[in-house]
């Protein structure tokens, strides 16, 4: 019985910057599992490989973290390519993996499932529902509003989302899925049309000008931290999310729980790779008071 599991697709990716070129493991699932590593938390992931990447999730075995690697006929691969403005990025799919099903995901147990699909049809509906009748379901909802055209990464309204949401306890989302999925631009409107169709929790990332949390008719003002630098901004949302969660699940309240996973993303967004710091740097940061907002 996990506190938390992450599901979800490592990717093999190249990131693009002014200036570097890097190719390295990513997804969801493998910056939320390095993010969450050094926490006091239960923590299990479920991840699906091609055999030429399986290393990727040895990798994450040899540095402690719990993972079931799931066979798959292929692993994702994206390009993300960032211009000066780190909070924008552009990406192409090169290849997709097998979906998540039913069977593989009968026996995991865990208080909470944090869902991270890439692409459409990484995990489906049948699976969520599946997920929340054992416990509760932090949704990153970003694959689920792409679509791939000639290789092109499109934005596209999720045409489930109406049947899904009722069994999402959490929901992240950043400025632009929230206006995609809500056809709304003003971010307590659309935190609050969310809620009404059935998402109990919303977690709004707005990059460098922090974040909004809506939960129990009450909106929580997240400050970003500044950063030392803007090296590598792939994965912030999802190590924002591992810290989130991580203090959500031992007691904190949603400020508080913000607070600390704006932090991590804020000193994960000054390095490249994932974030692979501990709890008393987070702490240390937060008590600096570097807030850009």
């Amino acid at each position: 019985m996990y506190d938390i599991c992450c599901i979800g697709h490592i990717t093999l990716d190249k990131v693009v910057t002014p200036g570097s070129e890097i190719f390295m493991p990513g997804g969801t699932s493998f910056y939320f599992s390095n993010a969450i590593r050094h926490m006091d938390v239960k923590f299990g992931l479920i991840t699906s490989l091609a055999a030429s990447e399986m290393r990727f999730a040895e990798s994450l075995v040899e540095s402690g973290i719990d993972v079931l690697a799931l066979p798959s006929s292929y692993t994702v691969y994206f390009e993300n390519i960032y211009s000066q403005n780190l909070d924008h990025r552009t990406q192409r799919v090169l290849q997709t993996a097998d979906s998540f099903t039913l069977n593989q995901l009968q026996e995991v147990e865990s208080t909470i499932f944090h869902l991270g699909p890439l692409l459409a049809n990484d995990i489906s509906v049948s699976v969520i529902k599946m997920l929340a009748q054992k416990g509760r379901v932090s949704l990153d909802v970003q694959g689920y509003l792409r679509t791939v055209e000639n290789q092109q990464v499109v934005p596209v309204d999720w045409k489930d989302k109406m049947e899904v949401l009722p069994y999402i306890g959490i929901l992240k989302v950043n400025e632009m899925e929230m206006e995609v999925l809500t056809g709304l631009a003003d971010i307590k409107m659309a935190a609050r049309l969310l809620n009404q169709w059935g998402v109990e929790e919303v977690v709004i990332t707005l990059g460098s000008k922090g974040s909004v949390i809506f939960t129990n008719d009450t909106f929580y003002t997240i400050p970003a931290y500044k950063p030392d630098s803007l090296v590598d901004a792939t994965g912030c949302g999802d190590t924002y999310m591992a810290g989130y969660l991580y203090k959500r699940i031992t007691g904190f309240n949603p400020q508080q729980a913000g607070e600390f996973g704006a932090a991590m993303a804020s000193i994960k967004i000054s390095a490249p790779g994932p974030f692979i710091g501990k709890e008393e740097d987070v702490l240390n940061l937060i008590a600096c008071s570097k807030k850009l907002v």
